[in-house]
């Protein structure tokens, strides 16, 4: 192996692209990763649309803007995450929303990543990194084809590897099923995901080719990296006991990032004052959208003997909170999570192994996607429970909290795995994975 140190035994510094999608958990996650790959010495340029320059340049990162640079700046990214996530929004059934997200694929992922890769193509140019690490989501042929150590980073469920890892051990992803279901099920949901799969992706599959692009699997969506493959689980929900992936991908526990300075945080006295536990609940950027299904859970919270912290989210202003309730549109989960004693989550994977790794236990009230696949985990490992958020009844909702609560084995074994996931460290791996890759 080529050594990491140049002539006058300095650490070679290498310049890194990252490329997120523009939705809130990948881009949070590609911080986490950025991160690490900064304070090891590298060059950490992002690629990201206007609305996250401020943030990222707070952070010391450098940013490439994709798209025009007089463009309008919303105020957040989260008002075009919701709009454009409103299909997947509401009480359908599991099957019915992910049999919609492939309907049409190729319709509106082809339009998306043709306006992109003009600047893709400019970047990569003038910047001429060593390395790119980019969600699996981003597909553009410019990087695919760019010549370059690419890296992919996966942020949401380990299951969702089935977009590009047909493995009949494991149930279809975004449907919330258990490992021990029925397997004869598991087939019949297939084979009908698969048929939405092959209506939409034909298209897609022709166009990346036309692209310069190697052919895909005819159920894939997206390719794997043949250089490295990042994944977001911890440990104890990884499912490598039954299905084991080659070499190259790379389990971690969390890409958690560092909490802002700017995000102050300080609960009001009067709702320091009040009696009961502490509870977090937040439904993510896009399930807090879905203001209904906040007010139901407003309601029922109203009754408990605890405190809850709630973020509001982008329609913090169309309901109100109860008495023992503080809340903002924006509240800092890792500087929330630490103070906490259970929370309340739509179960995102960035939220999953957050709540990990300060060993919260969880009440999981999946919304969509890879979410119903993490809550199923969350409970068949009895790291919390899984809740239907449109219909579980207030009983049912106080009885879980109080459960878990009183549960003292269960704080023994997340206080476990907790101490486990801040000792290793394993985001810390990243640097190392990649240099290895380059100087070879």
């Amino acid at each position: 192996m080529t050594s990491l140190n140049n002539a006058s035994g300095n650490k070679k510094q290498l310049t890194v692209l990252v490329a997120p999608s523009g939705f809130v958990g990948p881009l949070m996650s590609a911080i986490g990763i950025g991160e690490v790959m900064r304070d090891s010495g590298h060059r950490v340029v992002f690629a990201v649309r206007a609305d996250w320059r401020d943030k990222l340049l707070k952070l010391n990162f450098e940013v490439e803007l994709i798209g025009d640079k007089d463009e309008q700046v919303v105020k957040d990214s989260v008002e075009a995450n919701v709009k454009e996530s409103q299909v997947l929004i509401g009480n359908k059934s599991q099957l019915e929303k992910t049999i919609k997200s492939f309907e049409g694929y190729d319709r509106y992922k082809i339009p998306l990543v043709e306006a992109d890769e003009p600047y893709y193509r400019d970047i990569i140019g003038r910047l001429r990194p060593d390395c790119i690490i980019c969600e699996h989501i981003t597909m553009s042929p410019t990087i695919i084809n760019s010549g370059c150590v690419t890296v992919f980073y996966q942020s949401n469920s380990v299951l969702a590897m089935d977009m590009f890892i047909d493995d009949h051990r494991l149930p279809p992803s975004s449907l919330g099923l258990s490992v021990n279901s029925d397997k004869q099920l598991w087939e019949e949901y297939r084979k009908q995901i698969n048929q939405a799969k092959q209506k939409s992706s034909k298209h897609w599959h022709s166009w990346l080719q036309s692209q310069g692009c190697p052919p895909m699997k005819e159920n894939q969506i997206l390719y794997p990296s043949r250089y490295a493959n990042l994944y977001l689980a911890p440990k104890e929900l990884d499912y490598t006991d039954i299905r084991p992936l080659p070499d190259n991908y790379y389990q971690f526990d969390y890409f958690k990032r560092t909490a802002d300075d700017d995000d102050v945080f300080e609960l009001p006295e009067q709702f320091r004052q009040k009696s009961g536990k502490l509870i977090y609940l937040s439904l993510g950027s896009i399930g807090s959208a879905d203001v209904d299904l906040m007010k139901r859970l407003v309601a029922m919270l109203a009754n408990s003997e605890h405190r809850i912290i709630v973020s509001k989210g982008v329609k913090h202003d169309k309901y109100e909170l109860a008495d023992n309730m503080w809340g903002e549109r924006f509240v800092p989960q890792v500087k929330v999570l630490p103070i906490v004693d259970l929370f309340i989550t739509h179960g995102g994977n960035n939220s999953i192994t957050e709540c990990m790794y300060f060993g919260k236990p969880m009440i999981v009230v999946p919304l969509f996607y890879d979410q119903y696949d993490n809550a199923q985990r969350v409970e068949d490992k009895g790291y919390g429970i899984r809740l239907n958020p449109y219909e579980c009844s207030e009983q049912q909702l106080l009885q879980s909290i109080d459960k878990l609560l009183n549960d003292k084995q269960l704080a023994e074994k997340l206080e476990k795995v907790s101490k486990r996931i801040q000792t290793e460290k394993q985001i810390e791996k990243i640097p190392e994975i990649i240099e290895n890759l380059i100087f070879v």
